[in-house]
């Protein structure tokens, strides 16, 4: 049975309908891109082992599936700085992510009046929106931290919720027990989460409890209305690998893992964000940990980064941990460009760690088995074997990049490269196969 989109006066979302028995356009949509059964696709979202992501008020979206038995998704970070405050560089970022691929773009403005932005892009951009509502609180709400009240803050939930965007992050797993066991334990690092390191200078100042905690079902209420995915998010990620897997990050993910299911029994659909950095012999273990303790909920991490001594190319120690990460579970990878610990990304850092994210995410769909995954693969050697460069770069993850490469070194000899040139293995034994002879020491 299908059904479409409801409406404001009709707020059922995804999960609602899965559970009804009702497969939904934008299951249908997913099962198409994915190569999968609607049915696979609905009965995922109604366990919630699966999310698509899909504000009512989107009409531009083309519905993605988040979670197990799907290809691994890639996020775009970007926004307005109040540093580098360039709308224009943030549309030509929009488009390079659009252009290569990324299911989601998150808009992190975080710099006066971020509302028109927002609006542009959920009317302009297919890929899921998401944003963190922390971010914008102050400039939203024009007011000193120490002056939001908690209902201020679910007011900037719900203007979010009404532009159309189609997952929040709130960091509601942050609470007065995880902070306890932060302050008993310690860290190297302390909390790296932009939003996290605000609500926690919020509550300290305050002295009340996390306001996305505390009403957390009336956050819940706001987001069912239209159909807002929550990614609950992880404020006490690691920001070093010293404090990886550390007391403070899993009493969040136990407290993340009771709020999933709160989530899920008000009918909204869920995501759990995770690390962070982490050496590489930790991964496997927490993206196993996050599914148990989070009920299979699909998980979207950041990176994780391998290693804390690469600033500058922070891309690459993204997608090691990135690879391993989606290799071992994990569903959504956040990118991570070069630029990253050091200053706002130009459009050339966000191509940079696109490519390298989206790498991390087919490399992990091939090892998981995901159907189809290693169809292109195949596409891309055949036409190596022939040597046909058209149909290579069109293949490419990155068209842009190879035929750059190859045309700023043209070969002399037709079907090679000026790697091997007539000694080109693919040309020889190609030539061979076909009976032709091969003597390469004839001039």
């Amino acid at each position: 049975m299908t059904q479409s989109h409801c409406t404001p006066a009709s707020p059922i979302t995804q999960i609602d309908r899965a559970r009804a028995g009702i497969v939904t356009s934008e299951m249908e949509i997913v099962a198409a891109k994915e190569g999968r059964d609607p049915e696979f696709v609905r009965e995922g979202v109604a366990a919630g082992r699966i999310a698509i992501p899909a504000n009512i008020r989107h009409a531009s979206l083309s519905p993605e599936g988040i979670g197990g038995g799907l290809r691994t998704k890639v996020n775009v970070n970007l926004g307005i700085s109040g540093d580098v405050a360039d709308e224009a560089e943030e549309w030509k970022k929009v488009a390079v992510a659009l252009e290569l691929g990324a299911e989601a773009i998150m808009d992190l403005s975080n710099s006066g009046k971020t509302q028109g932005f927002r609006t542009r892009l959920v009317e302009k951009a297919p890929a899921m929106i998401g944003t963190v509502p922390m971010y914008d609180a102050i400039g939203h709400l024009n007011m000193p931290l120490v002056d939001i009240k908690p209902q201020d803050f679910l007011a900037v939930v719900r203007a979010h919720a009404e532009d159309g965007v189609d997952f929040v992050t709130i960091h509601a797993g942050m609470n007065r027990r995880t902070i306890e066991t932060f302050r008993e334990t310690g860290r190297l690092t302390n909390i790296v989460s932009r939003g996290g390191s605000l609500l926690f200078a919020w509550m300290e100042a305050t002295g009340n409890e996390n306001p996305f905690f505390e009403y957390y079902d009336q956050v819940l209420d706001i987001l069912h209305e239209y159909d807002v995915t929550i990614s609950i998010g992880d404020a006490m990620r690691p920001g070093s690998t010293f404090d990886a897997s550390d007391a403070g990050q899993i009493a969040e993910l136990i407290e993340i893992g009771k709020l999933t299911q709160r989530a899920w029994d008000a009918g909204v659909q869920v995501m759990v964000e995770g690390p962070g950095h982490m050496a590489l012999d930790e991964i496997a273990a927490n993206m196993k940990l996050e599914k148990r303790l989070c009920h299979d909920a699909p998980f979207y991490v950041l990176g994780p980064l391998v290693t804390d001594i690469a600033p500058g190319y922070d891309h690459i120690t993204a997608a090691i941990g990135g690879a391993v990460a989606a290799a071992s579970g994990a569903d959504f990878l956040c990118y991570v460009t070069p630029a990253e610990h050091l200053r706002l990304p130009d459009v050339d850092d966000v191509r940079e760690g696109l490519v390298a994210t989206k790498i991390a995410a087919h490399a992990a769909d091939i090892a998981k088995g995901v159907p189809g995954a290693r169809d292109i693969d195949n596409r891309m050697s055949d036409a190596r074997r022939r040597v046909a460069w058209e149909e290579m770069f069109d293949l490419a993850i990155d068209p842009v990049r190879p035929r750059r490469y190859f045309e700023s070194a043209p070969p002399s000899t037709d079907g090679t490269c000026t790697m091997c040139g007539e000694m080109c293995a693919m040309r020889t034994v190609s030539n061979i196969m076909d009976g032709l002879t091969v003597d390469l020491g004839k001039e």
